[in-house]
């Protein structure tokens, strides 16, 4: 294992949260909040501490690390720089647990969305713009891992390379600095294109400003109670739900039109998740809610967000629930099994049927109709991911279900937690509070939170790199 490699890389993703810990003393001072401006001091310091030294004890490493390094390096990632955002939730005035503080940081991170606060409004201001920003930070950084570490070919259970990824090249050294940068500059041109329709909406800017950072990440964290006190009018919806469907769709997919590219037919993933969006629509569409907040709740559902304007007598709470398990597209924010692993287990086993019917029939195996074919991996790893998915909610519902939450309620916290989901009123979970939770189940949710982004699949490698050492 390179100890040395790993180390200059964590300490590259240090840096960003000084950078945040300043941003955040800034609006502390130009705002006169005080109470907690120490404690984003404490974190400026600590985080550039870390960075640095870790920074510096893997300088002189070689730089190109093998995919099972890689992969330690991502739960680093999650686990000490949700160490570090824990520290003014550690700090605040609220007086909770180190556990708490770090259950909420990661749930951040992960862009999850359980918290263990209640009454939202009467936090400090910073501290909500802190826990909005640990979403936007994790976005980032999971889109990172997605197109630079996840597209390993000898790997490739994330399956990106049936998508479009942007470039041809994008794991080639000399380019990797340019990659990572160009995600960086339209991941914050698409923030800021949802904070000024939502401004122009009428939403206020503090609501807009930490809204639209919980939108581009899929995340849940609001800078309210409810989405009912910031979302009202019919034009605020529908800035909702573009939102909403930018988070859902391929990363790349506005970046090429902005950039004039006629690449359609690269995104036809993205044109089956709106049909499928649509068909979802369809089939509650008589039922006695408003449209718009039946699209903003199926897209919610579907990007893996779960923020909703539905209340908890909609009755379809367990259809909401499913459709979290099927995710977005393969490059986005989104966590789940994903709409194209569905696909290529639903095409195969049409395929297999056919075959049996008619053994001379021309078999197509491409996806979504692109010049892309499904091979026996891309079968196997989704069929894995599928079955991977469903044992990770057994194991993490039988620890719930000993912390006396009852058996429904550890079954869907258990399917929220693996698809980074938060516990909306759309899934008649809104009254559980986390802060009562056991240790041992706020760990167990923390350390699935974190596996519903990178796939069980991931720990297995880990194991098997441990266990049986070349």
């Amino acid at each position: 294992m390179n100890y040395k490699s790993i180390s200059f890389y964590l300490g590259l993703f240090c840096f960003p949260i000084s950078l945040l810990a300043f941003v955040n003393i800034l609006f502390s001072s130009y705002f006169n909040y005080f109470l907690s401006i120490e404690a984003y001091f404490i974190t400026l310091i600590v985080s550039f501490i870390f960075g640095c030294g870790l920074y510096f004890l893997g300088k002189d490493s070689k730089k190109k690390i093998e995919f099972v390094d890689q992969l330690i390096l991502i739960i680093l990632v999650y686990l000490i720089i949700g160490f570090l955002i824990s520290i003014p939730f550690y700090l605040s005035n609220f007086q909770i647990t180190f556990i708490s503080a770090f259950f909420e940081s990661i749930s951040g991170l992960t862009g999850t969305g359980f918290s263990i606060f209640k009454n939202i409004k009467y936090l400090d201001p910073t501290l909500i713009l802190w826990r909005s920003a640990s979403q936007w930070m994790g976005g980032l950084f999971f889109l990172i891992f997605l197109t630079l570490l996840f597209s390993n070919k000898s790997f490739n259970y994330k399956m990106t390379n049936l998508t479009y990824s942007g470039e041809s090249n994008f794991k080639s050294e000399e380019n990797i600095k340019n990659s990572i940068f160009k995600i960086f500059i339209f991941y914050c041109i698409i923030t800021v294109i949802s904070l000024i329709l939502l401004n122009i909406s009428g939403v206020r800017l503090f609501n807009s400003l930490n809204l639209s950072m919980s939108l581009i990440s899929n995340g849940g964290f609001l800078p309210s109670d409810n989405l009912s006190e910031i979302i009202s009018t019919k034009f605020q919806k529908i800035v909702l739900i573009l939102s909403l469907l930018i988070s859902i769709f391929n990363f790349y997919l506005l970046f090429n039109i902005f950039n004039k590219k006629t690449l359609i037919k690269e995104h036809n993933e993205d044109f089956y998740l709106f049909l499928l969006s649509i068909f979802l629509i369809l089939i509650i569409y008589f039922n006695k809610f408003d449209l718009l907040n039946i699209v903003i709740s199926v897209l919610s559902s579907l990007a893996n967000s779960g923020i909703s304007l539905l209340k908890t007598d909609n009755n379809l709470s367990l259809y909401f629930l499913l459709i979290t398990i099927i995710g977005g597209s393969l490059i986005s924010n989104s966590s789940g099994i994903k709409l194209s692993r569905f696909y290529i287990l639903l095409k195969i086993t049409s395929l297999e049927i056919i075959r049996l019917i008619s053994p001379n029939s021309v078999i197509n195996k491409t996806i979504f109709n692109s010049e892309k074919k499904i091979t026996d991996d891309n079968v196997k790893i989704s069929f894995f991911i599928f079955i991977s998915f469903f044992l990770s909610l057994f194991i993490l519902s039988s620890f719930l279900i000993l912390d006396n939450i009852g058996f429904e309620r550890s079954f869907k916290l258990s399917i929220l937690a693996l698809t980074n989901t938060v516990n909306s009123e759309m899934y008649s979970l809104q009254n559980l509070n986390f802060s009562n939770l056991l240790i041992s189940s706020k760990i167990s949710l923390i350390i699935f939170m974190i596996i519903g982004k990178i796939e069980l699949v991931s720990v297995f490698l880990i194991f098997k790199k441990i266990l049986f050492k070349d």
